[in-house]
């Protein structure tokens, strides 16, 4: 859906909050489960090996579901795919705040992953065809803050509740919200035409679940050790899950030939979207790797509590919100390329910056840097976000969403497994000077992944090409 006008209408205004608090409410759900799961695993009698599948089977689900978003969204209309995503995710927390014990609470886990996994791309889709190309900087902005303030807060909302409350109570907050944005979109978002009428590929599905999840599965295992080695898993869900993709980019290939694939890989023609999705691989796997790191440091080298961690934590979200909007309002004078640039520097001076701190250095410093940090991270992604979906054609822009959100789920996980193992192989022991000295190894493989990123913008085109492509022929 696009629009030629530069005002939204009232439709379109509540459809972009609705979607945008529901990807928030979600995410924020999805990331909760990470400062409570010790308490959780007292509660319910379970091991850590056991309690780690309440976080590793929602991200193995995200990472089935993610690559199938670009086809739901255009094989389906925009009310009953939110209905369908945001009722998975509304149900999915009441069965978890009623869970009796761990096999409903996992289960619950998946059924939020289901909803959870449509609702970024949705939102990044329907946002980016109602608003004016003289706009989407802006609106992009909004995106951005929604999906990167959400894993920020994530861990402060946990720990003020887990200090608080129950377990229960981090399902009970959320479901007011869930259920009343779920009741204003089924009133108020629009239900326009399904833009296409493919068939739904069974084998790309089977190639996407089996080679994202044994991906994600595989690297996740390493993030989980966290300081206890390698895992057998890694080596044999990875190169599973590699040939498996490899499998599923032929396919699509081929079906790009007579049909609609689940993922149209022409995305990958446009030089300006391959270069974005690369630079935010790149970032992506720094920030979703110093969301675990740094509480790691945090905690067993500052010796600081798992509340003021979350405290810690919490005021990147509010630096994000801020330099969004200042990156939104910069895109349309500056461009792009200097606003991917600059964040990426910023990205790469905070990370080096941290890979010189021991466990003496005073926790505000460590807390200026994550800001910094933070900073570049909003810097960055609004225009990658812009810059990528402008790049594309109308009837790519759901696949282009779907790649984006596979990307910072896999690249992600990778990103935090290389980081791990960086921090693993150089603590020599379990005292605070050793685990601050294995963070300032992973810092500064950290630092060269955002200087990677760096160069990567400097080849971002000036100007953009967004020509139809050509239908599919059908034999």
């Amino acid at each position: 859906m696009s629009t030629t006008t530069e005002k939204l209408t009232s439709t379109q205004i509540v459809t972009i909050i609705v979607l945008a608090g529901s990807a928030f409410v979600a995410l924020v759900s999805e990331l909760v489960m990470g400062v409570a799961l010790p308490t959780v695993m007292d509660e319910l009698g379970i091991s850590a090996s056991t309690g780690q599948w309440l976080t590793t089977g929602y991200a193995l689900t995200l990472a089935v579901i993610i690559p199938t978003t670009g086809y739901i969204l255009r094989r389906f209309r925009l009310r009953p795919i939110f209905a369908v995503s945001m009722g998975l995710f509304s149900l999915g927390t009441l069965i978890a705040t009623l869970a009796p014990g761990f096999e409903l609470l996992l289960v619950a886990r998946i059924i939020q992953a289901l909803g959870t996994g449509v609702l970024v791309p949705l939102l990044l889709t329907t946002t980016f065809g109602m608003v004016a190309p003289a706009r989407r900087g802006q609106m992009m902005a909004m995106v951005t803050a929604v999906t990167s303030v959400a894993p920020a807060l994530a861990p402060a909302f946990s720990g003020l509740v887990m200090a608080q409350l129950s377990w229960r109570w981090l399902f009970i907050i959320v479901l007011p919200f869930a259920l009343l944005a779920l009741i204003i979109g089924v009133l108020k978002i629009p239900n326009p035409n399904a833009l296409s009428d493919a068939k739904f590929d069974l084998l790309s599905f089977v190639l996407a679940a089996l080679g994202f999840g044994a991906l994600v599965y595989g690297l996740s295992a390493v993030g989980e050790a966290a300081g206890h080695g390698i895992p057998a898993a890694f080596w044999i869900a990875v190169p599973l899950g590699l040939l498996s993709v490899g499998g599923f980019a032929v396919r699509q290939i081929r079906l790009q030939r007579t049909s609609t694939p689940m993922l149209d890989l022409r995305i990958f023609t446009r030089r300006a979207f391959t270069i974005s999705i690369m630079q935010f691989g790149f970032l992506v796997a720094g920030a979703f790797s110093i969301l675990v790191l740094l509480p790691l440091v945090l905690q067993e080298s500052l010796e600081l509590g798992v509340f003021e961690t979350g405290l810690f934590m919490a005021p990147g979200g509010i630096t994000i919100v801020l330099v969004s909007i200042l990156a939104g309002k910069l895109y349309d004078r500056t461009g792009a390329r200097k606003l991917m640039v600059t964040g990426a520097v910023i990205i790469a001076a905070g990370w080096w910056f941290m890979s010189t701190l021991t466990h003496t250095t005073p926790v505000s410093v460590m807390l200026i840097t994550y800001l910094l940090i933070c900073a570049g991270q909003a810097l960055a992604w609004t225009p990658i976000f812009t810059l990528a979906l402008g790049s594309l054609p109308d009837e790519l822009h759901a696949h282009g969403s779907a790649a984006l959100n596979t990307v910072q789920q896999l690249i992600g996980a990778a990103g935090l497994a290389i980081l791990i193992a960086i921090l693993t192989i150089n603590t020599t022991g379990s005292d605070p000077a050793s685990i601050a000295a294995g963070a300032q190894a992973a810092f500064a493989v950290g630092a060269v992944i955002a200087i990677a990123g760096i160069i990567t913008a400097l080849f971002v085109p000036s100007q953009l090409r967004t020509n139809s492509l050509p239908t599919p022929v059908s034999h």
